[in-house]
């Protein structure tokens, strides 16, 4: 018995011995093969900023106009992407020669619609949009969509205003419009802070904007849950915007876009400190290349000047003036009720810079009930993904194979929904048609669900009136100061020396240290041996992982509770608040469902009677299959009368016939008879019902009772 023993712990023994000379085998391999991503890393970016920070696009493009050829000059260039599956882009360059100049801007055939696609300029560069082939930019392709894509330089035109690029992305959209002259008005997909920017364009000039998808954008705010959503602190703990002011001026006239991008990482530090660089560490040997990827696109700070993030930060980030109609722009205010085209929000629980409410709420705020929205005729829908981050509602892969291919499969159709507020609904299950996508009318009730109430908000109004006095302060005490000491020399020197920057070069090829990894690396990639994961001090690793990665959880959740705390204190007060109360603007409602409309309940033709039908039988239900959307254009096709129609003037007579419907139902169904006078006309508008109806694959209850409603409208019997 002592024997068996004896050898029993002798085999433990050799076995834990084994175990740890195996772990101490494998941490060493991934050190130096971490160490070497590291290195590659650095070195890919100071390769980047001697390629001049190229957008990280996958796809060949061409560059249609340079922004710094204009006058005046800005750093945005409109791009066109190639699809190598069009004969014209078979002959375009090799993949080393993504970017050549196209001279000319002459038209090209296709009646598709072309996309316009703008990546955000929040500190990083443009491309991740279309990073990978599974992306916006694919899936639009694809799908058989002209693509364009609005591109930034690293550094901005000196004195280049937010103003100048406003002015030049409306040139672009122009361009683009003048290119393809048989299409409908390009569709905008903004990502993020392009969102808004996207925003401000449909608003100023909706006439040269179609469908706008805006991904994961913030245009609310000062909205968010208490607990949740910290970000929305932060400008009024700093004071507002005097601390972009005092950074711009360092940077002698220029904002580092690496601040912005600080600002995200000290979000979830968890992450930043440990989880990003152990998960590589971990998954040293299959994780390298995609780690590499998306450094190159996160290291590659952009600059904007001291006028652009003042600009926005004053009067967007802070001062909120876009939500409330207030925002100015060369003079005349920029009012989000002017926005004519349909409107598709993008936005994710799982989001923690733009929370659903920051992407929602405005829509609450410009319209204040769905009944407005009707009533001037607009479509807005939105969608929402249970759990993905913010970078993943634009960059995943898998977001992009399921949300954005179904969002530009319904870019088109949207146009045909009966003007008011949906949620755009994915089945999980794909069939070989691709996921069912329904759409459901929705109330603003719903949306203002997703908060926790907007009595919060009213503190903000007190960081908005202090930030201005404390900018004011700044810049007429401080700020002369600043500058006489501040030239491009010492002004570089604090940007080369911001951590994000520091944390790139001192692993790269500048520092001497890096060397003995030339030699170790190749060894290590011949002799790794991975430890397996029953290994006792591997499943010790990742249990210390899990310790450090809790505790730095728990610091965030207690920070940012003191953070919150200190916030409502000070601007809480109701003596600080009582100073800064919101003077009530009488806002007249005008008349935007023409009264001409309203007036022509009763005249027209057929066709103003079969929309009428087809709109009332399409909307029988609050859930509206995407399937009975194509099938408005398989009734087109059927009767010569319809199929003479433009597609603008279809959609402007679905437009039309929806607010008769809205403003008088009843009438408008009893003046059917008038419109569809000849019982063979009857017959055919009868049988289109039936086929909106049942492209569903169903006939419910309520679709059966509008059928009945129809038929005794149009005094039809078999």
């Amino acid at each position: 018995m002592n024997n068996s023993n004896q050898v029993s712990n002798s085999a433990n023994k050799t076995n834990y011995l084994d175990s740890a000379f195996d772990y101490i085998l494998d941490a060493g391999q991934r050190s130096v093969l971490f160490l070497d991503t590291l290195n590659k890393r650095g070195n890919n970016f100071y390769q980047h900023i001697q390629n001049k920070k190229p957008p990280v696009l996958t796809f060949d493009y061409e560059i249609i106009i340079d922004g710094s050829t204009l006058s005046p000059p800005v750093n945005f260039s409109l791009a066109r992407i190639c699809d190598r599956r069009n004969s014209e882009d078979k002959k375009g360059k090799s993949s080393q020669e993504k970017r050549h100049t196209h001279s000319g801007h002459s038209s090209e055939k296709g009646k598709k619609r072309p996309i316009i696609i703008v990546d955000p300029r929040a500190g990083h560069g443009p491309g991740i949009g279309g990073s990978k082939r599974d992306s916006e930019i694919g899936m639009a392709l694809n799908q058989g969509y002209p693509v364009y894509f609005i591109i930034f330089d690293a550094d901005p035109a000196p004195g280049q205003t937010f103003a100048d690029v406003h002015k030049t992305q409306i040139a672009y959209i122009e361009a683009v419009i003048a290119r393809h002259p048989d299409a409908e008005r390009p569709a905008i997909i903004g990502n993020c802070q392009a969102g808004w920017a996207a925003a401000l364009i449909g608003a100023d000039r909706p006439d040269i904007v179609g469908p706008m998808i805006f991904n994961g954008s913030p245009l609310s705010y000062w909205a968010g849950v208490d607990g949740k959503n910290p970000m929305r602190y932060r400008g009024g703990l700093m004071g507002g915007v005097w601390a972009a002011s005092l950074w711009s001026d360092l940077g002698n006239g220029v904002f580092d876009g690496a601040h912005l991008v600080s600002g995200f990482e000290d979000l979830n530090p968890a992450n930043t400190l440990w989880g990003k660089p152990y998960y590589l560490y971990a998954n040293v040997d299959s994780e390298r290349q995609r780690y590499l990827d998306f450094e190159r696109w996160w290291n590659g700070f952009f600059m904007l000047t001291r006028e652009e993030i003042h600009y926005i930060i004053d009067n967007l980030f802070v001062g909120n003036k876009l939500e409330e109609g207030k925002l100015e722009l060369d003079g005349r205010k920029i009012d989000l009720k002017n926005l004519q085209a349909p409107v598709l929000v993008f936005a994710s629980s799982g989001d923690n810079i733009t929370p659903p409410q920051q992407a929602l709420n405005w829509i609450a705020k410009v319209w204040g009930s769905e009944e407005e929205i009707k009533r001037r005729q607009q479509v807005i829908v939105y969608l929402i993904h249970d759990k993905i981050g913010h970078l993943g509602i634009f960059v995943s892969g898998k977001v992009s194979k399921k949300e954005h291919k179904e969002i530009i499969a319904s870019i088109d159709l949207i146009e045909y929904l009966s003007p008011g507020l949906y949620e755009m609904v994915i089945d999980d299950q794909e069939t070989q048609e691709g996921h069912s996508v329904r759409f459901e009318e929705r109330s603003i009730q719903d949306i203002l669900a997703l908060d926790d109430g907007l009595e919060d908000e009213v503190d903000f109004r007190s960081v908005a009136a202090l930030s201005e006095f404390n900018d004011y302060l700044y810049r007429t005490i401080a700020s002369p100061f600043v500058r006489m000491f501040i030239h491009e020399g010492n002004a570089e020197l604090i940007r080369q020396l911001h951590p994000l920057r520091m944390a790139c070069t001192t692993f790269s090829d500048a520092n001497p240290m890096m060397m003995p990894l030339k030699i170790a690396t190749p060894l290590v990639e011949e002799n790794r041996k991975p430890v397996s994961p029953d290994n006792p001090f591997a499943k010790m690793e990742k249990s210390a992982a899990k310790w450090i990665t809790d505790s730095l959880n728990l610091y965030r959740d207690m920070r940012d509770q003191t953070q919150e705390f200190w916030f409502k204190t000070m601007y809480g007060n109701p003596w600080i608040q009582s100073f800064f109360k919101a003077v009530p603007e009488n806002k007249e409602d005008d008349p935007v469902c023409d009264p001409q409309w309203l007036e022509s309940v009763d005249k027209g033709g057929f066709a103003e009677g079969v929309v009428r039908i087809m709109l009332k039988m399409a909307h029988a239900e609050e859930s509206l299959q995407r399937r009975v959307l194509k099938a408005y254009n398989d009734v087109i096709a059927t009767d010569d009368r319809l199929n003479i129609l433009k597609e603008p003037e279809f959609k402007n007579m679905i437009r039309q016939q929806s607010c008769i419907l809205v403003a008088d139902e009843e009438k408008a169904l009893k003046a059917l008879s008038t419109l569809i006078p000849d019982p063979k006309d009857r017959a055919i508008a009868v049988k289109i019902a039936e086929r909106i109806a049942l492209a569903d694959r169903g006939l419910t209850e309520q679709e059966k009772n509008v059928m009945k409603t129809i038929r005794q409208a149009l005094e039809f019997t078999d």
